[in-house]
């Protein structure tokens, strides 16, 4: 059984960071796809950041240049550094790993960015 676990939201203001964790059990990271999607509240859920398991990556065009995602494989966790936060980066952010099994999701986080 596959187990995302999120950790590291919370409240900050803008232009500052944060960083996401996402530790996994049941699944190894480094042979899957995986990254993170947000939801904000009214808005449908976006993809954010992924990861593939060659460590090739790939953003949403808001946050490239900001946020950084990467990989930890001996603690099979995958972090999502997120640095100039914006207003409009507050949602409610979810692990995800995609494998040939099918895709897998964390409870989620909220992250909330205001002064």
């Amino acid at each position: 059984q596959v187990q995302l676990v999120e950790s590291g939201g919370g409240l900050v203001q803008p232009g500052g960071s944060l960083r996401l964790s996402c530790a996994a059990s049941g699944i190894i990271f480094s042979r899957a796809v995986a990254g993170w999607y947000r939801q904000a509240p009214g808005k449908q859920r976006e993809l954010v950041a992924a990861i593939f398991s060659e460590d090739s990556t790939n953003y949403a065009d808001s946050v490239r240049g900001r946020f950084t995602i990467s990989r930890d494989n001996a603690k099979n966790t995958v972090y999502l550094q997120m640095n100039s936060l914006k207003p409009e980066d507050t949602a409610v952010y979810y692990c995800y790993a995609l494998q040939t099994a099918g895709t897998s999701w964390g409870q989620g986080t909220q992250v909330t960015v205001s002064s």
